[in-house]
């Protein structure tokens, strides 16, 4: 290559030398170096190529050689080698980004390095688990293994940045992103927050096994109003600052590297233009010095949100508000500049955002060796390694949760003939998921291949029974039900008549969860829960596997099925997974991080919900919240969750009943695994501040432990209770502790009931 000192006429070579971008190994930049090589890079810069480095394109391979695009390529083409282009998002692999990147770093002025970006979100090739199905294992070590795999198949293919995790909280099973993310608990999405970006990041983000994580989507995306994906958020400043804000603080604190705006408005200002959000919160209270960029063109959608009129004022209102990178907006490049020039914009803002944006691929290392993260044998070694998959396969297991399990159905056992049925037992596709990056289609292990080996001596027949979808089948076309062919049933139901045991395999393809699939109706889609109807009336012993990417409306099937897996889209290695489960090789320890509703009516249906003024009465009483024909409570409730072990809780015992600010008590609670079976169990902690000047949650959770028992065995679980526990945000974002007393529960999930009293002095 042609180091960029040979192009520039005027500079001094100390100053050239100090930027050069060379292929040969150069020493490595520490991070005391950055805020002076930023600066002195700055310094040289014009504002057109400041402006450059804040607009992203999404770019092809196309784009890698001589240009004899026309339209809007071409000019993209003449942007990309003029420096008008500082990052790129969706070109992939070692050989294309190593094309690009020296393309780039030999023809603009400066030879500024690129930064590659995709969303990585569940893996890269080899698929995990879709992160709602993590999250209900609760293993923060193995969600921190797993990321980390997805960064090392990311980086060897070229890439440097990821636009994951999502660590939106959720309250609405309507809204299809809920499996992109952790739930409906904030404490929960914040541990977990912080093990992916852990993991995506590691301990050196100049390794080119790392890559750089996005916190998303700040803020308040996931209560889209009624469920509806882009929609308005209508929520308090209490709701803000305890539910939504907490995770991204906790994101700060685990240095992430970026922050993603949001589609949705605050209090009435879109987020991309929140200066709220962007400034008084993420860079003031909390001191974040990280990149901010902007969601597919949320920065042109301040037109259609109505508070901009044209592209110019929306570009001014973004950057203003600390939106620092435009994607596949255009604004800035066409904008800024003329902004600057005309004094309506200070040059200073332009600067304070480019500083950030060469912070980044200075401690990506990209400046030290532009070209480290495009090895081809490295991508070839690294892609799709045997070591990931057997990842894949151990987190798949701690996913599932087992809903019900009457009359201990499972684990199967001596049973010889065994009929599978449904649109999803035999699909390879379907459990790679949504937002799948560069997984290969129909990959990943069926149930019915799964079921086949792990029961290699039981007569095993399969029927489809009805189809699921009949239209487009991938991420950018809708995905139409089928409502009408009932073809299959006929040979499903005669199968389950001369079978001693049916599972049926039912849920959501990967395409019917995920951005832009929110449901109005969240039961099982088409005709699923017709051929349910029609199979039990025939042999209604049936073990029931859902696979979907959100919760589901289950009344009529908790209430007649015996057995019921939730077994989500688990990704690479989802049908062995889901076999050893039912076969008893592994039994199930994970729990529900979003409640399961009895009814539609429910939702949104979380348990950290607000205590009212009339919460409960005496039986028979009319005048209290509630609902006359569907009780209040969940049909499966936040941290709910089945094993083939049996677990006997104790009483809670406290070291004192008492503490001021400076002391600390300690909780603990005996727990016996009364079964035969050795098992895990997620224990968890949780308060309800009894009295408060804002109305306080019903609780909350503190604290959680997932522990191995074996059979028979007792151990005691302690947590100690803090003041971080006890305090919360008041609607002005204040964190406050206030003294009185509070109630500690610790159980299986959110719905238990046993408590001791605790005050703060």
């Amino acid at each position: 290559m042609k180091p960029f000192i040979l192009r520039l006429a005027g500079l001094s070579m100390s100053v050239l030398l100090l930027f050069s971008c060379s292929s040969e190994k150069t020493a490595v930049t520490t991070s005391s170096d950055y805020n002076y090589k930023v600066d002195s890079l700055l310094s040289i810069m014009t504002l057109e190529e400041k402006v450059g480095q804040l607009n992203q394109y999404s770019l092809g391979s196309e784009f890698t050689g001589p240009s004899s695009k026309k339209g809007q390529d071409s000019i993209r083409y003449q942007q990309l080698i003029s420096g008008q282009v500082g990052s790129v998002l969706n070109l992939l692999g070692a050989e294309n980004t190593r094309k690009m990147q020296k393309l780039v770093v030999e023809e603009t002025r400066l030879g500024i390095p690129l930064l590659f970006a995709y969303d990585v979100i569940h893996g890269y090739k080899t698929m995990f688990p879709v992160p709602l199905a993590e999250s209900s294992s609760w293993n923060l070590d193995l969600m921190q293994k797993t990321a980390a795999a997805a960064a090392a198949e990311t980086a060897a293919s070229g890439v440097h940045w990821t636009f994951a995790p999502m660590i939106d909280v959720t309250v609405d099973a309507r809204w299809g992103r809920v499996m992109e993310g952790a739930g409906e608990d904030p404490f929960l999405q914040s541990e977990i927050a912080k093990a992916r970006i852990n993991g995506f990041q590691g301990s050196d983000l100049s390794s080119n096994k790392t890559i750089a994580a996005t916190a998303k989507h700040f803020a308040g995306y996931g209560y889209a109003e009624s469920g509806k994906d882009y929609n308005s958020v209508n929520i308090n400043n209490y709701i803000l600052h305890n539910h939504i804000l907490p995770p991204f603080k906790a994101a700060v604190e685990a240095e992430a590297a970026s922050f993603m705006n949001s589609f949705n408005d605050i209090n009435g200002v879109p987020a991309t233009a929140n200066e709220y959000l962007l400034q008084e919160i993420l860079r003031n209270k909390w001191d974040y010095n990280g990149v901010v960029v902007s969601d597919w063109n949320s920065i042109g959608e301040l037109m259609n949100h109505g508070v901009s009129a044209d592209l110019k004022n929306a570009a001014k209102k973004a950057i203003n508000a600390g939106s620092e990178i435009d994607m596949e907006g255009t604004a800035y490049v066409q904008n800024l500049v003329d902004l600057v020039n005309s004094g309506e914009l200070k040059e200073s803002i332009v600067d304070k955002a480019v500083r950030h944006v060469l912070q980044l691929k200075y401690e990506l290392g990209l400046f030290d060796d532009p070209y480290k993260y495009s090895n081809i044998q490295r991508e070839k070694e690294v892609v799709g390694h045997e070591s990931h998959y057997q990842l894949a396969e151990e987190m798949a297991k701690e996913s599932i949760v087992l809903l019900k399990n009457e009359n201990e159905l499972l684990p199967i056992k001596n049973t010889n003939n065994i009929a599978v049925i449904g649109p999803l037992a035999n699909d390879q596709d379907t459990p790679l998921g949504n937002w799948r990056a560069q997984a290969v289609s129909n990959s990943a292990s069926s149930l019915l291949d799964g079921l086949k080996n792990a029961l290699p001596n039981s007569n095993i027949e399969y029927a489809e029974g009805v189809k699921l979808s009949i239209g487009p089948n991938n991420f950018f076309e809708e995905q139409l039900i089928n409502q009408d062919d009932r073809s299959g049933f006929k040979e499903a139901i005669q199968l389950a008549k001369q079978s001693d045991l049916v599972i049926l395999a039912l849920g959501e393809t990967a395409y019917m969860s995920g951005e832009a699939r929110s449901r109005a109706d969240i039961g099982l889609p088409g005709l699923q829960q017709e051929l349910l109807i029609e199979i039990h009336s025939v042999n209604p012993n049936i073990v029931l596997v859902l696979m979907n990417g959100r919760p589901l409306s289950l009344s009529w099937e908790d209430e007649n099925i015996p057995a019921i897996v939730e077994a989500w889209h688990l990704g690479q290695k989802a049908g062995d997974a889901i076999a050893a489960t039912l076969v008893g090789d592994n039994n199930p320890s994970a729990k529900l991080t979003m409640s399961f509703p009895r009814h539609l009516g429910q939702i949104p249906i979380y348990y950290n919900h607000k205590i009212t003024g009339r919460p409960s009465t005496a039986p028979g009483m009319v005048f209290y919240s509630h609902y006359t024909d569907v009780v209040n409570s969940p049909l499966y409730p936040f941290g709910y969750g089945l094993s083939y072990s049996e677990f006997e809780y104790g009483e809670i015992e406290l070291s004192a009943n008492a503490m001021n600010e400076s002391e600390e008590i300690t909780a603990s609670i005996d727990v016996k695994n009364i079964s035969n079976v050795d098992g895990k169990e997620i224990v968890q902690l949780y308060i309800q501040d009894l009295v408060a000047e804002e109305t306080p949650m019903v609780k909350s959770l503190k604290g959680f432990k997932k522990v191995d028992i074996k059979a028979g065995e007792t151990v005691q679980v302690e947590f100690k209770i803090t003041n971080d526990m006890l305090s919360y945000y008041k609607s002005n974002g204040e964190l406050t502790l206030e003294k009185g007393a509070f109630h500690v529960f610790i159980g299986p999930h959110s719905q238990v009931q046993n408590y001791e009293e605790i005050v703060l002095k």
